[in-house]
């Protein structure tokens, strides 16, 4: 894992890769699904931009894709800074385990 951001919010965005292509990001989904049992319950489908909404410790995170920044995870609403935060980075330790 390269880094984590943080926006205004105070949310973390953990970036899985920031330089990949779309098959990384398959990759990763597919992992989440079959090794950490998430559903993605929305997918939003853009041209150069892709994310996938999924549940994962009763937070709801999104899976982002974009052609020119690659790979993060990054909670999807701002509730609770320190619990969404702390599953951002679970979420990106595990992937950051695994080799794609």
């Amino acid at each position: 894992m390269d880094y984590y951001l943080k926006n205004q919010l105070g949310n973390t965005e953990a970036v899985i890769d920031d330089n990949c292509g779309i098959k990384k990001f398959y990759a990763i989904a597919d992992t989440l699904t079959s090794e950490l049992q998430i559903n993605f319950i929305n997918q939003v489908d853009d041209t150069e931009t892709l994310d996938w909404d999924f549940r994962y410790k009763n937070q709801l995170l999104t899976l982002h894709y974009n052609i020119f920044n690659g790979v993060s995870v990054f909670p999807r609403h701002v509730k609770s800074v320190l619990r969404e935060n702390n599953v951002v980075m679970e979420v990106a330790h595990f992937l950051e385990r695994r080799a794609f």
